[in-house]
Order: C-alpha cells, then structure tokens, then sequence
C-alpha cells in the first residue's frame, strides 16, 4: 500500500522533501491517539503494536522522530517501549509541552520539579468536583499538569461540558493554562505548548523540513507552527490522527488516517516510499 497522498500541494511539497531529503527531517508525533489509543484508563494506554516497529524502521531513515506530548516524559518512554530500539537510536520524547525531555542516545532525564500552582489546583480539585457531583471523573496527575478525565462517567460529554467554566476559573484563580482534550480537562502551568517544542526541534536538528502528526486541539499549536514555517519556506507534512470521537484536525491537515493503527501504517509506508526513492 502506497503512502496517503496528501490532500494540498503544500503537503504533496512537504512529502517530496521528505522522500529526497530524509536525514535532514524531523519526524514529529502526539502521544495519545497518535500512537496510543484513546482508553478509559490513561496509564493502561500503551502504544499501538506495530507503532514502535514502524518508527524504528523510520528511525534508521531520517534524522530525529520525536514525540511531543502533553503527558510526564517517564510515562511516555515507559507506555511506548522506545528503549532498547536500534532505530530510535536518536529519539527524543519531550514531555509536559515540551518542559520535560528524555534523549534515547544517554537515557537520561530532564525533569524539572512541580510548580507550586499546580499544587495547590490539586489540592482544591477534589472538592471542586464532588461539589459538581462528579467526585468519580479521574484526576491524573502529571507533576507540572493535572487531568481531569471524563470518559469513565455515564455521560462523558455532558460531564466535560459542566466542567469546562469551573476548571477553567480554577485554572485562572492559579495563573495556569487550561488545555481541553478528548474527555479530558488538562490544567497545566503556561510558558510552553507543541507549536514551542516543534520550533525548538526544528532549530536544534537543523531539519529542512518537518512532519508533525496529532490528534485533538492539544496538537493545534504543533500543527500552526508547522504551517508558520512553510510560509518561510521550510517544507512540512501534517498528519491528522482521526476518530468518530475527535476530528479537529482533518480540515487542517495534508493526511488523514484512522487513529493509532492508521498512523503505523503511514509511517511503515512512508519508509517504504523513502527506500523506493533512495533505490531509484
């Protein structure tokens, strides 16, 4: 099966580069419902199986995948088994927006320690829920974000929608950010977001051009940074993760797939598509 062929010529441009040029890419990718499904238990969430083989094929093609993700760098690593990979040799998972970094090549960890806001949020988060009547929604805590998660409730969507102004003057009263996502509420501290992670990757590999696949409204930023840059002439590819839950980002993206088992087939095609242009 051949590649999706992007829907716009800046996409089908941004394709080109990659094919020609693959070790000066950037490949960058979501964490939940990119690669990982979207389930009711988010430390049960481990990526889809054929992902991590199809970017460690990817890996040994271009020149940095990278996973830019709103979760704790530690969980990412450890839900997506990138260690011990011989194609991810050079990956890098930026965690928490881009404020948490793990680097494959050492193994090592850049955790900066929790923001007192975001203390002091969890601390009034719980009897702001029972006072909703949702004391059941799950609150994950992140160490620099906490998530309130809707999805185990009768009804998710009602639940999220009753959250959404409380969460947010929570939010405000703490000088935080809040961030929604697919039944979730994430309040996190400000100063960074996908589209900073994506421009600093991008100045820090030297790539000439750039692919970015998301999922939710958590990966606008990403994929606005990456539309910035191809209108100062640095070609990029945007892959849209789509679900019957979540579709924000179809109408902006060059590549549609169906979730996570969509993305690993993408990914195993577009090494497929690099290795056909190398070979001619």
């Amino acid at each position: 099966m051949d590649v999706a062929e992007p829907l716009t010529e800046a996409g089908a441009a941004g394709l080109r580069a990659v094919t020609h040029a693959p070790r000066s890419t950037l490949v960058a990718l979501d964490f939940d419902g990119t690669l990982a499904p979207i389930i009711d238990d988010p430390e049960r969430a481990v990526v889809h199986p054929d992902a991590v083989a199809a970017l460690a094929e990817l890996g040994g093609l271009v020149g940095t995948i990278a996973v830019v993700t709103g979760r704790p760098a530690r969980t990412a690593v450890r839900l997506g088994g990138f260690t011990d990979h011989a194609g991810l040799g050079s990956m890098v998972v930026l965690g928490q927006y881009g404020v948490e970094r793990w680097d494959a090549a050492t193994g090592a960890f850049d955790v900066p320690p929790e923001p007192a806001e975001v203390t002091a949020a969890g601390e009034e988060l719980p009897a702001l829920l029972e006072s909703l009547g949702l004391g059941a929604a799950r609150v994950e805590h992140k160490g620099r974000a906490l998530g309130v998660h809707t999805r185990e409730l009768e009804d998710p969507q009602q639940a999220f929608r009753t959250l959404l102004t409380p969460v947010q003057a929570l939010a405000d009263r703490h000088g935080l950010t809040l961030e929604p996502g697919r039944n979730v509420l994430e309040i996190r501290a400000p100063g960074t977001d996908k589209g900073d992670a994506v421009r600093r990757l991008v100045a820090e590999t030297g790539a000439t051009q750039v692919v970015f696949a998301g999922d939710d409204l958590g990966d606008l930023p990403a994929f606005e940074a990456v539309a910035a840059l191809r209108e100062d002439g640095l070609p990029g590819l945007l892959v849209a993760s789509a679900s019957h839950e979540e579709d924000a980002l179809s109408d902006r993206a060059d590549v549609v797939v169906d979730g996570p088992a969509g993305i690993a087939a993408w990914l195993r095609d577009l090494s497929a598509r690099i290795r056909a242009a190398q070979a001619g």
